[in-house]
C-alpha cells in the first residue's frame, strides 16, 4: 500500500487543528472526527490502521475522561489499530496511563508536527511488520501448521529449506546441515528422519562438541566389558542403538582426527567395532549431521579429513539465520508466547507495538534459541498481560520516571532507515517507498540522523 492510499483517522475537536493536521498529512487520506461518535463511525466504516486522538474531547474537553473512554472503544472495536494519543492534562500520567490501555504512542501539547509525523510513520511500519505477520502466520496454518512436524516458519527462506528436506529424506544419502548455532538444525534432522523411510526406527543425537575426546569414541562405537577401567559390563554404542534408523551428529567438526579415521571407515564399510572387541558387526544406519564450522577452511587447515567429509556432505543444507527469515522472529514470538504461557499457566493478551517493532528489528545473533529464551523469561518474569520491550530486554526506557519517547522513536527510526538502505543498497527512491516517506524526507532523515549512504 502506498502513503497516498493508507487512511488515518484524525479525532480531534479543534477545528483550527484540524485544518493545521489535515494539510499536514495531504500525503494520506484523512478522516476528521470531532466526537468520540463520530470517530467509531468513522473506524467502522474506513478501518484505518492508524488514529491520532486528542484525549480532551467534548463534552469533557478539559479532562481525559472521554478520550480514553474513545481510546477502549476504538481497541475494542478493532485491536490491531494504532493509536497516537495526545493530552496537554497532566502529560506524564495520562501518558503512562494510555500506553497502558494499549495506545502506540503518546505525544503532548503542542504539537510539533515533524515529532508527530515520525510518530505517524512509525505506526504504519509496525501495522505492516504486523499484517505480514498474520499473512505468515495464515500462509503456514493453510498449508498444515508447522512445516516438517516442527518447524514454526512462514518465511520463504525457510520453506525453501523444508521443501528440499522433504525432497531428500526418502534418498538413500549422508546429509550435512550448516548454519549458526540456534537455527533448529536438531529440530531440521528429526524431520528429515520422520519424512523418510526409517521414521518407524529410532533417532539417535549426539552433540560431538558436548563429550570429552577420550569419551566421544566409546560414546559412538560403544565398549566390551574389561576394555578399560571402570567398563564393568558391554555397551552398545550411540551408532548401533540407531540401528535401522538415522545418527545425528551434531556439531561434527569437533570430532577429533583419530576418531575421524575410525567413522570414515564405518562409513565405507558399514561396519564398526567396539572398543576392546573384535568382532565386526554390521549396522545399518543413515548419517545426517550438523556444524556451525566452516569445514572447508578445516580441511585447508588440516584439522578436518576432506575424504570424511566428502562422504557425510552428499548432500548439503544451508539454514537462514533467524535473521534472514523474513516475518518468522514475530511469528515465532507468538508462538512461544503461546506456549510458555500454558507450560507456567499465565494469560497473555500479546504484545505492545513496541515488543513487536523490537523483536522486527533485532539482529537475532543467537538465532531462534535466543528468541526463545527471552521469551520463556518474560513470560516468568512480566507483570502485565502484553509483552513490551523491556520485558523481553529489547529496549525500552532506562528511567521509568521519564519519558524519553522521542529518543526511543529516533532509536527506532535510525533502525529502521539503516536496515532499508542496506537492503536496497542505497537506493532512496525503494528506500523512501519502503519507508512510507518522500525521498526529501529521507534524505532529511538522514542528514538528521548522521547516517552514511555512502
Amino acid at each position: 500500500m502506498t502513503v497516498a492510499q493508507r487512511k488515518l483517522l484524525v479525532v480531534e475537536d479543534d477545528e483550527g487543528l484540524q485544518r493545521q493536521l489535515r494539510w499536514s498529512y495531504e500525503d494520506y487520506e484523512v478522516i476528521i472526527a470531532g466526537d468520540r461518535d463520530a470517530a467509531v463511525a468513522a473506524l467502522r466504516q474506513h478501518e484505518p490502521d492508524v488514529v491520532t486522538l486528542d484525549l480532551g474531547l467534548p463534552p469533557d474537553p478539559d479532562g481525559v475522561t472521554e478520550g480514553f473512554a474513545t481510546l477502549d472503544e476504538i481497541l475494542r472495536i478493532r485491536p490491531s489499530t494504532k493509536v497516537i494519543v495526545a493530552s496537554g492534562h497532566g502529560a506524564r500520567e495520562s501518558a503512562r496511563r494510555a500506553i497502558a490501555s494499549g495506545a502506540f504512542d503518546f505525544y503532548q501539547k503542542p504539537i510539533d508536527i515533524d515529532e508527530l509525523g515520525m510518530i505517524v510513520r512509525r505506526a504504519y511500519h509496525v501495522a505492516d511488520l504486523e499484517t505480514e505477520n498474520r499473512r505468515l502466520a495464515d500462509s503456514a496454518r493453510s498449508s498444515g501448521g508447522d512445516v516438517l512436524g516442527g518447524i514454526v516458519t512462514g518465511a520463504p527462506e525457510m520453506l525453501k529449506v523444508a521443501r528440499m528436506i522433504e525432497r531428500v529424506a526418502t534418498a538413500q544419502v549422508s546429509v550435512m546441515l550448516l548454519g549458526a548455532s540456534g537455527t533448529g538444525k536438531e529440530l531440521l534432522a528429526r524431520g528429515l528422519h520422520n519424512a523418510s523411510l526409517r521414521a518407524g526406527k529410532s533417532f539417535i543425537a549426539i552433540n560431538c562438541a558436548a563429550i570429552p575426546e577420550n569419551l566421544l569414541e566409546s560414546e559412538l562405537f560403544g565398549y566390551e566389558k574389561g576394555a578399560f577401567t571402570g567398563a564393568v559390563k558391554t555397551q552398545e554404542g550411540k551408532i548401533e542403538l540407531a540401528e535401522g534408523g538415522t545418527l545425528f551428529l551434531d556439531e561434527v567438526g569437533d570430532i577429533p582426527l583419530p576418531l575421524q579415521v575410525k567413522l570414515l571407515r564405518f562409513l565405507q564399510e558399514r561396519v564398526i567395532e567396539r572398543i576392546g572387541g573384535r568382532k565386526a558387526i554390521p549396522v545399518d544406519v543413515r548419517i545426517v549431521c550438523a556444524t556451525h564450522q566452516n569445514l572447508e577452511a578445516m580441511i585447508a587447515a588440516g584439522r578436518f579429513r576432506e575424504d570424511l567429509y566428502y562422504r557425510l556432505a552428499e548432500i548439503v543444507v544451508r539454514i537462514p539465520s533467524l535473521a534472514e527469515r523474513h516475518g518468522d522472529a514475530v511469528l515465532l514470538a507468538h508462538h512461544f508466547l503461546g506456549r510458555f504461557a500454558r507450560e507456567n499457566g499465565r494469560t497473555f493478551k500479546g504484545f505492545m507495538p513496541d515488543a513487536i517493532a523490537a523483536i522486527s528489528d533485532w539482529p537475532w545473533p543467537g538465532n531462534v534459541r535466543e528468541l526463545e529464551n527471552r521469551l520463556k523469561r518474560a513470560v516468568i518474569m512480566a507483570e502485565s498481560s502484553r509483552l513490551t520491550a523491556v520485558d523481553l530486554d529489547l529496549g525500552g526506557m532506562a528511567d521509568d520516571s521519564t519519558l524519553s519517547l522521542k529518543a526511543a522513536r529516533e532509536a527506532a527510526d535510525r533502525i529502521a532507515i539503516r536496515k532499508v538502505l542496506a537492503r536496497t543498497e542505497n537506493n532512496m527512491s525503494s528506500a523512501a517507498k519502503i519507508l512510507g516517506v518522500s525521498r526529501p524526507t529521507l534524505y532529511d532523515l538522514i542528514k538528521q540522523y548522521g547516517l552514511e549512504t555512502a
